[in-house]
């Protein structure tokens, strides 16, 4: 399957359908989608999660429901 880029408000409709909440890696400034049950992640805003990507050069890329964070 092939990864289309997607932007924060399509990620934000697949991860609700998910359970999934932006999340950074406690002590750095790593992102990623998290449920929450995750002692090493801080569920953060999506503003701060948006903020975080741009800032980084990363973006979020989409197959099927299934998204990864990747440079763009």
């Amino acid at each position: 399957m092939v990864m289309q880029q997607i932007g924060v408000d399509k990620a934000k409709k697949i991860a609700t359908k998910k359970g999934l909440k932006p999340g950074r890696v406690k002590g750095t400034d790593g992102v990623q989608f998290t449920k929450g049950k995750n002692a090493r992640l801080e569920t953060i805003g999506w503003d701060d999660f948006e903020k975080t990507l741009g800032k980084r050069k990363l973006a979020i890329y989409e197959s099927g429901g299934w998204m990864k964070i990747m440079k763009k």
